[in-house]
């Protein structure tokens, strides 16, 4: 007996050892480089961020909207939440994140995967002014987004009217990310803060349907911290979860913000079961993020806190998701042409 609980002591130790030994390398597959007043860290604190925090890779995108500082608020509020002042669509935002690009080797460039986010999801010439910029700078960008449509208390303050994720403006710029071959990141609550149904899943779930050449990243899987502040948890969220994701091949989760709490984990910091099959069923379905918005000081701290959950998975899906999902929907590199040889002007022999 003695012999028993000595081996089945070593083993669990063995366990342990080898859960605490997995070396995880990052993909930040949600981050914004600005904040919304279009202000930033820099350039070269990410990078020393991204070296100390085992972040080999990012999704590099700007902010569609800045905050307004109103005439008649005395203090200059310090986010989009902070006054009732409106936000107003931003695409100068992709213009720095153009600049900062130059301020990068061409070695650290290839750990920076730019999405172009500054346009206006309602208006039906978004997709022209994509298609200047794509055209401009032909292979720099790698996917769209994020895209604010429904983002409860801040598409609230967007003047204007509120984006749907499926409205016509939106399919427009779908069938151009299909022609360039461009993922799309999209922030579409799921639901209201009131409602215990998922009551805006049509217009997220229309676009997978109807665009299934198109790679959807959902942000948050439809969730934000307005809706937990009036809902807990949404108790409708896995199953709907698991249900597209059956359905919707192009459909891949990103994990960050208000998705770890209370989905992933349990209040004790526990992997959730459920949310383990979830994850190892579709191992290459997931990807995790950041979510900063110019401060870049809480990147580790975001990732890591995911290390409890991806500890639960397989070890071969545990750096799927923490890293190589994110690179696996970027457009594939196209083969450089080759020179052509110059016609000779002799006549062959």
């Amino acid at each position: 007996m003695f012999l028993i609980r000595l081996a089945l002591a070593l083993l669990c130790g063995a366990l342990a050892f080898t859960a605490q030994a997995r070396d995880y390398r990052f993909s930040d597959a949600h981050f914004h480089y600005v904040d919304f007043f279009q202000e930033s860290d820099g350039i070269k604190a990410l990078l020393e961020k991204m070296d100390e925090s085992n972040i080999d890779h990012i999704m590099f995108s700007g902010i569609p909207v800045a905050k307004k500082w109103h005439e008649n608020e005395p203090q200059r509020p310090r986010f989009y939440a902070g006054d009732d002042a409106a936000a107003y669509w931003y695409s100068a935002t992709d213009f720095i994140i153009l600049r900062a690009m130059q301020h990068v080797t061409p070695e650290q460039r290839k750990r920076f995967h730019p999405f172009l986010s500054g346009f206006n999801p309602n208006d039906k010439n978004a997709d022209a002014h994509i298609r200047r910029l794509l055209e401009m700078d032909p292979g720099f960008w790698k996917g769209l987004g994020e895209v604010f449509t429904r983002h409860d208390d801040l598409t609230a303050l967007i003047s204007g009217e509120v984006p749907r994720a499926n409205n016509e403006a939106m399919h427009r710029i779908y069938n151009l990310a299909e022609e360039f071959d461009l993922p799309v990141m999209v922030h579409s609550n799921i639901t209201s803060k009131r409602e215990r149904v998922p009551l805006y899943l049509e217009e997220i779930e229309d676009p997978l349907r109807y665009f299934p050449k198109v790679r959807f990243i959902w942000a948050h899987a439809g969730t934000s911290k307005e809706l937990h502040r009036h809902q807990d948890k949404l108790e409708f969220l896995f199953e709907t979860v698991k249900r597209l994701l059956e359905t919707y091949p192009n459909l891949y989760i990103d994990l960050s913000w208000t998705v770890l709490d209370p989905y992933l984990l349990n209040k004790d910091g526990e992997a959730n079961a459920d949310w383990v099959k979830l994850v190892t069923d579709f191992p290459d379905r997931f990807m995790l993020g950041s979510d900063v918005v110019g401060s870049f000081r809480n990147m580790d701290k975001h990732l890591n806190a995911f290390i409890p959950f991806l500890d639960a998975l397989p070890e071969e899906v545990a750096h799927k998701v923490a890293r190589d999902n994110f690179l696996a929907v970027l457009p594939k590199e196209q083969p450089k042409e080759q020179p052509k040889e110059q016609a000779s002007d002799q006549e062959p022999e």
